[in-house]
């Protein structure tokens, strides 16, 4: 084929944990062209002239360059081995400097200035690194004893933090960093800070306990489970709809224990889950600042959401940016709570979001800034609120710089969300004394779109072949081709929805069609981008707005039909508008909302407005202004 597959390390690290990239290159490919690719599977946008590739062999690391190995000296064993054939795996490495320019960040809040530019060479120490920034930051007068220089590491799931000894010699420091990662490197930032002399205080939030607990039932089973020291823990804040409470804790060593155990202890047969939150000074942040609270769904999008998180983390200050995965949504808003002003980006499918909106509804009543702008960045498989806002179809590798400054450049806009009370009246199995009782009444938030029938069926089978096979539903891709597949064994079922069940719209009963799925839609984007109410003008109905109040109900009449409303051929069969809809079912019906399905028992279905409307980012049509910036 004339290609040829390498694989890639970043370092000694990944070589010991055997963890590479795969690169295709031509067979005759130069130096410069293999290094760039190398670069580029690492997402590292570095000069590539500043980089080599090394041999990786018998887990010995050993020079050699691949476009002058034939020239190699004849007394150069390692040169006559790989003139034959190119060994299969390499090393990235960063060429030796005897100077260079590193960028020292100032660890308190400064405008206008994020980071000074300082040279560099053999003989540079932290101290004199310290010595030479202070002036550069208005801080000359300043005694030198008082700061330290700390290096930071921004991984995916945790900040590590290690101050330098005054004595070490900056390039022998950066030397070993990229030794160990080139990645590492570039996830690395040098920040000078100021001793504090304030008191020894880590807050600690353990989330996965029993809800709706008191403060003394909360303190027990932290006794029980962790044998906390009251002495030097106590409990600064409950949440206790979302069974989480915030530990403050005036030891470290304290802190550190309770941390570790915290990850190998369940309550009720459920894992706690631990994340230190950073303490924000509010009072110290400028008028007119919004700061951007950023959630990343590690899980979506493949391995993309791993990737946004490590660009985040490094474009912003680490702290801003939260894994969902560790904790939900629950403690980024909590250390934001206090904050006066600020903004949101969620990083994920359509799903993620609705998780998020859900945690900022129920905590919205102890924020300070109660109602945050949410902007989306999609990684989901359907992605459809983000196409309504014009975040796009799902992303696909743009530069993480370029989205935040569209995110600066958004446009407010509110939306409607619902809330759905779903009520059933057949009674379940194995109640008390053998007798069965009637399912709790259950209530779930709606953003999108909620379907029952042909619709739910067609989601819920997509979601038991993903739990069946997890691994395999990491690509957009894939996920479309198993809806599909999924669709065409359903083409030949008939079935009657209309006889199964009753539509009341604003108190008036609905005389349903001939369909086989009922959709209640809130945004004009329904299964990966289709327009299901359609773009005819009706003067039976408003024209639907995201923020009007109303919801558009929309029948379809089997797979065929919901195959040609995604083609763009037809659009769905408009029923009713409305702001209060109660469905009676007859008889157990799939139903989904926002891409969740489940049965649902015989009762009824009550889908009402839920509070004040949401504030949404919409990106900005004008083009990028501050890209310079």
């Amino acid at each position: 084929s004339g290609k040829q597959t390498l694989k890639i390390f970043d370092g000694n690290d990944a070589v010991k944990r055997n963890q590479f990239r795969l690169i295709s290159v031509p067979r005759i490919a130069k130096n410069e062209e293999v290094v760039e690719a190398a670069l580029r599977a690492y997402y590292i946008n570095d000069d590539q002239q500043e980089y080599e590739l090394q041999t990786f062999m018998q887990q010995a690391l050993l020079s050699d360059d691949i476009i002058n190995r034939n020239n190699a000296a004849e007394d150069s064993n390692l040169g006559l081995v790989f003139r034959e054939s190119v060994p299969e795996a390499w090393i990235i490495r960063a060429k030796p400097k005897d100077e260079e320019v590193i960028r020292i960040y100032p660890a308190w809040l400064k405008v206008g200035m994020a980071y000074v530019s300082l040279r560099v060479n053999k003989g540079s120490t932290t101290q004199t690194v310290i010595k030479e920034v202070l002036p550069l930051l208005g801080k000359q007068t300043e005694c030198l004893q008082n700061f330290r220089l700390v290096e930071v590491l921004m991984g995916s799931k945790q900040v590590q933090r290690m101050v330098l000894d005054n004595q070490e010699l900056i390039l022998n420091r950066l030397k070993d960093i990229r030794k160990t990662s080139i990645r590492q490197m570039n996830q690395t930032r040098f920040y000078i800070v100021e001793d504090s002399k304030s008191p020894v205080r880590v807050n600690l939030f353990v989330g996965g306990l029993p809800p709706q607990l008191s403060s003394e039932e909360y303190t027990n089973i932290l006794k029980d489970e962790l044998a906390i020291k009251t002495n030097v823990v106590s409990m600064s804040h409950v949440y206790q709809a979302q069974g989480a409470v915030v530990l403050e804790i005036s030891c470290f060593s304290e802190a550190e224990r309770i941390y570790m155990l915290v990850k190998d202890t369940t309550v009720n047969d459920k894992p706690l889950n631990a994340v230190v939150i950073p303490e924000v000074v509010a009072s110290k942040i400028p008028q007119n600042c919004c700061p951007l609270l950023v959630f990343v769904n590690p899980k979506s999008g493949g391995l993309k959401g791993r990737d946004l998180l490590y660009s985040f983390r490094k474009l912003l200050n680490p702290h801003q940016v939260f894994e969902l995965t560790n904790g939900g949504p629950l403690p980024g808003f909590h250390t934001f709570s206090k904050v006066p002003s600020f903004r949101v980006l969620v990083c994920g499918g359509d799903g993620t979001v609705g998780w998020v909106l859900g945690a900022l509804e129920e905590i919205r009543h102890k924020l300070v800034c109660s109602e945050p702008s949410v902007a989306i960045l999609p990684l989901g498989t359907g992605n459809d609120l983000g196409r309504v806002l014009r975040w796009g179809a799902g992303y696909s590798g743009e530069d993480p710089y370029s989205i935040l400054i569209s995110v600066d450049e958004a446009d407010d806009v509110l939306m409607d969300r619902w809330t759905i009370l779903l009520d059933a009246e057949e009674p379940t199995e194995g109640g008390e004394n053998g007798i069965a009782e009637p399912e709790p009444p259950k209530i779930v938030q709606m953003n999108n779109y909620c379907g029952l029938g042909i619709d739910a069926e067609l989601s819920l089978d997509f979601h038991h072949a993903r739990e069946e096979e997890p691994g395999k539903f990491n690509s957009r891709f894939h996920n479309k081709g198993v809806y599909v597949k999924v669709g065409l064994q359903k083409i030949s079922h008939t079935r009657n929805l209309h006889k199964d069940i009753k539509l009341q719209v604003d108190q008036h009963e609905v005389e349903l069609p001939s369909i086989e799925g009922l959709i209640f839609i809130n945004i004009p984007s329904w299964g990966s981008g289709a327009d299901l109410w359609g773009s005819e003008s009706d003067n039976r109905f408003e024209k639907p707005r995201i923020d009007d109040g109303l919801l558009e109900v929309v029948g379809v009449t089997g797979v065929v039909h919901m195959g040609q409303v995604q083609g763009g051929f037809r659009s769905g069969i408009r029923i009713a508008q409305g702001s209060y809809f109660r469905v009676t079912l007859l008889k157990p019906i799939p139903v989904q909302v926002d891409g969740e399905p489940w049965i649902q028992a015989p009762g009824q279905i009550i889908i009402s407005a839920a509070g004040p409307k949401v504030h949404m980012l919409k990106k900005s049509k004008q083009k990028q202004k501050k890209t310079g910036s």
